[in-house]
């Protein structure tokens, strides 16, 4: 009897317990909010009041304020963390406050400009630590100077209202960056920063002079108060290991007032492997004017059965009869004939390399609404030596066994070759033929489908051992990938640093990057799993 008295005592107190703990786990979140908040208020510009920027879980507008710049549905379940507090910042006096004040209250920052980080660390931790959101969004101004070529872009500005607003000014003017134009600013210019100018003219760190930058005393500095070596890890870096960049100052480049662009396609069928081969030879050696992208997909022929495709969009600064005339002789395998090709403006492009069917007006630019939006995964590879055309007929075999496989062969050369790898944070320079990207969409949410697709990656990743770079096997900042390292931010966060560390930025960038964090924040503030680390640690 006594024994079923204290099972009976076990059952009823221990549901009780719980319940007491998550409402004082609650209580203690909600004590945390509201002591964060009545800090905001007392340190934000009166001037500009922040209260109206603030968003809680309790909040009505919360679930869509944090949803609005998820770009990536793998962390919009309804299992993934979820901040205790979005600022939707007005002036950068409320980015000011939210630094000091979560200083003060151990609070981890994540800061959002366009919510495209691959693995969602702009709005997303694995810790167990409290965090909150900086929403950069509402900060997107661009003042466009065309007598100085130059432009002031805010980092809650996107790629495409960055293009819109240089072609409104000038039809010879552009700026080398990527070819998605939802992408923000923030994240896509501090970690380096890569499109289909890039073989003219480097990357968008390469094109960048100044900075405005809230470091983590809450100080807004310019390129010249935050010294060169700051300046340089922010330019490829990534911004968010060092402070909050507001805003960064960029040099235009100029493209004639006439491009070629064309999207050519071929299957297995038309001798694929012998095309992309002969690919992989010449893509880094072809003039600077022309960025010629290879990608692969799975797709069925004619009589169902699984093929690969292989599609060719590509750039070039000049007018079709030169394009034409410069593959037949540099890639004849390739069979590209002038009725292939169209001409166009260079802000029309644009739109023409985001799938946006010609004529599309160019205000599409100005949409902030994504194209797609899935879960997917995405990794990076660097390929240095050439592929076998075996090599690509079992690159092709093994695609087919797997599911949704997507591979982008991205050109390397030309004025990427010119630049020292100490030039910027980023270091994949000369010596590289071409940057792979791997892309898996999937449409069924929850953990299982996403388990199963992340798989086929990896299988894929580990595939394709044998052809890309080794010791480290580098890989691309922007392309943020959590499969290659992550950092607890422990007593050995260095070395814990080093393995993706060493991959994003080589040895000598790494250890770089480490002693400007160290000097610029000693104690960490700006973190995520897999930002620089202090040489303390």
């Amino acid at each position: 009897m006594a024994i079923t008295s204290s099972f009976n005592f076990q059952i009823f107190i221990f549901p009780l317990l719980l319940v007491l703990l998550s409402t004082q786990s609650s209580a203690t979140s909600t004590s945390i909010t509201d002591r964060f908040i009545q800090c905001l208020n007392n340190r934000a510009d009166p001037s500009y009041p922040i209260n109206g920027q603030l968003y809680t879980p309790v909040n009505s507008s919360f679930p869509s304020v944090l949803q609005a710049y998820i770009r990536n549905l793998r962390f919009n379940e309804s299992t993934t963390p979820k901040p205790i507090l979005i600022i939707t910042a007005l002036h950068p006096s409320h980015i000011q406050a939210a630094v000091v004040c979560a200083k003060t209250h151990r609070l981890l920052m994540k800061t959002r400009s366009g919510g495209h980080d691959y693995e969602g660390l702009s709005y997303v931790t694995n810790s167990n630590q409290p965090f909150f959101v900086v929403d950069m969004f509402n900060l997107r101004s661009i003042n466009v100077s065309i007598e100085d070529e130059t432009a002031w872009v805010q980092t809650g500005a996107t790629l495409g209202e960055v293009y819109y607003r240089i072609a409104e000014k000038s039809n010879i003017h552009a700026f080398p960056a990527g070819v998605c134009p939802t992408v923000g600013v923030g994240g896509h210019f501090s970690g380096g920063g890569y499109g289909n100018l890039m073989r003219k003219y480097g990357l968008s760190v390469d094109n960048i002079i100044d900075a405005q930058l809230i470091d983590v005393n809450g100080k807004l500095l310019n390129r010249k108060s935050m010294g060169e070596d700051l300046f340089w890890a922010i330019t490829g870096g990534g911004g968010v290991s060092f402070g909050v960049v507001l805003a960064y100052k960029i040099k235009l480049v100029r493209v004639p007032t006439v491009v070629t662009v064309f999207n050519v396609q071929r299957t297995s069928e038309q001798n694929l492997s012998t095309i992309a081969h002969r690919w992989i030879q010449v893509a880094d050696k072809l003039d600077n004017n022309l960025f010629l992208r290879m990608s692969f997909n799975v797709i069925n022929n004619t009589n169902g059965e699984k093929t690969i495709r292989g599609i060719f969009p590509t750039l070039y600064l000049g007018n079709s009869t030169a394009l034409v005339t410069l593959l037949n002789k540099e890639f004849p395998e390739l069979g590209l004939e002038k009725s292939d090709c169209t001409e166009m403006s260079w802000i029309e492009s644009v739109l023409f390399y985001t799938n946006f069917p010609i004529g599309t007006p160019t205000t599409a630019l100005l949409s902030r609404t994504p194209q797609r939006l899935n879960p997917f995964k995405i990794k990076s590879d660097y390929v240095k030596n050439p592929i076998s055309k075996q090599g690509f007929e079992y690159i092709f075999e093994r695609m087919k066994e797997l599911e949704n496989q997507m591979l982008a062969f991205n050109p390397y050369g030309g004025r990427m070759s010119e630049i020292s790898e100490f030039a910027k944070p980023f270091p994949h320079r000369s010596g590289n033929i071409a940057k792979i990207q791997y892309e898996v969409n999937w449409e069924e949410l929850g953990a299982e489908a996403a388990n199963r697709y992340l798989n086929f990656t990896r299988m894929m990743y580990n595939y394709m051992t044998p052809f890309v770079s080794k010791n480290p096997r580098e890989a691309f900042l922007n392309y943020r990938d959590l499969d290659i390292g992550v950092n607890t931010h422990g007593k050995n966060a260095y070395v814990e640093g080093m393995v993706y560390g060493h991959k994003y930025f080589k040895e000598t960038n790494y250890k770089r990057l480490a002693l400007v964090k160290t000097r610029v924040d000693p104690t960490n503030f700006f973190r995520n799993e897999q930002s620089i680390p202090t040489l303390s640690s």
